[in-house]
């Protein structure tokens, strides 16, 4: 039950990013925006989840896992509600870091509540399941939200993508609180960071974000190479459509993957995997092939996340396991701030091809530093 009302308020909280974000750059350019308003608006998203995010898993540790759960569910709602009663730049300016940072608080709340209420034998599998949800929501809400802006308005995919944010308020409201830390503790970064001594941390928290920041990369810089071949607006949609659906297929078959192959194995394997998708791309021009490839990168990013999520939940000390997850989440957020810009002068220096030689050598190095060594997984002593 606890993990069905999670995916449910992920759900939510998912779908309203994707229906909204898919149609940011089109609602802020009819209403005057000029290319440098778009690029601080997708910016203020990523960044303010990245100067909050330890902070905000500091404060999951001390209140539990309902309030936050709650108080961002709330934030994400009026983040979306407002530019749909008051369509203009400042509502979007408005919006966009309030449910930047709203999602922080629900996404690592939650979490920690599948850490707390599955067993360790299980907790893949859960995060594994997590992980698909969002994946849904990735898929479905572009869909949704492209589809109501062409035959309502922007407005209005943005009244309606609170729908789903006030049904996860609902059903915050029985989330289990959940274990509090009674140890009061300092907003330190300097502690934080020394868990990363932790070599299982370490690699874990690498390994997600080479997946989240490929997938960006991907998302941003495929369809100008694609374009360039000729290939139709429509075929690269399906062409990165066809990704999301390949992380949804991998994860349903986490569980078994994992008794198959291993943990430390899957997760290399899978970097690797998508790696070689990457450098493969640059020099394909069939858009059969290309859809091969997004579909092999599908897969192998598609194991990252929640593998990464459940090492990281698991070699957490007992009291600090949302500062882990806060952590993990701004070392996430860290680079997909960062990576846009570094391809992007890239990709203009050089060429388009460029960024995915690169991203794919990046992988691929990524995968040396997240072999396994002197790995534990089991719970790290309370500090």
């Amino acid at each position: 039950m606890t993990l069905r009302m999670v995916y449910a308020i992920m759900f939510g909280s998912s779908m309203a990013i994707n229906m909204t974000r898919a149609i940011l750059s089109l609602f802020a350019s009819e209403l005057g925006a000029d290319a440098f308003q778009i690029g601080t608006l997708t910016a203020a998203y990523a960044f303010f989840p990245f100067a909050i995010a330890l902070y905000a898993g500091k404060a999951v540790d001390r209140l539990g896992n309902r309030f936050p759960v709650l108080a961002g569910m709330i934030g994400m709602s009026l983040s979306v509600i407002v530019p749909g009663l008051f369509p203009s730049l400042w509502a979007l300016y408005l919006s966009q870091p309030l449910i930047g940072t709203s999602h922080v608080f629900v996404v690592i709340a939650l979490q920690n509540v599948i850490g707390q209420s599955v067993p360790p034998e299980k907790r893949d599998q859960a995060f594994g399941g997590f992980s698909t949800t969002v994946s849904v929501a990735n898929f479905t809400g572009p869909i949704v939200g492209g589809y109501l802006a062409e035959h309502l308005s922007f407005a209005l995919v943005y009244l309606a993508s609170s729908v789903f944010c006030v049904m996860s308020v609902l059903v915050s409201f029985v989330l289990p609180v959940g274990r509090v830390s009674r140890t009061r503790q300092l907003f330190n970064l300097l502690s934080s960071a020394k868990l990363l001594k932790m070599k299982t941390l370490r690699s874990a928290m690498i390994s997600s974000a080479l997946v989240l920041y490929s997938r960006d990369i991907y998302v941003m810089y495929f369809p100008l190479y694609a374009d360039k071949l000729g290939i139709s607006v429509s075929a690269i949609g399906w062409i990165i459509s066809i990704q999301g659906l390949a992380m949804i297929v991998v994860r349903l078959f986490l569980g078994r993957l994992i008794d198959f192959v291993g943990r430390d194995r899957l997760l290399i394997s899978s970097v690797i995997l998508a790696g070689v998708s990457f450098l493969l791309v640059p020099v394909t021009q069939s858009a059969l092939l290309l859809g091969i490839w997004s579909a092999t990168m599908g897969m192998g990013l598609g194991c990252g996340q929640p593998l990464s999520m459940a090492t990281s939940y698991n070699v957490s000390p007992k009291n600090r396991t949302g500062e882990v997850l806060g952590l993990r989440l701004t070392i996430n957020r860290l680079s997909q701030f960062v990576a846009p810009l570094f391809f992007g002068l890239l990709g203009s220096w050089i060429g388009i091809a460029s960024v995915f030689v690169v991203s794919g050598s990046f992988l691929l190095g990524g995968s040396w530093l997240i072999r396994p060594g002197s790995v534990r997984t089991e719970p790290a002593e309370e500090s």
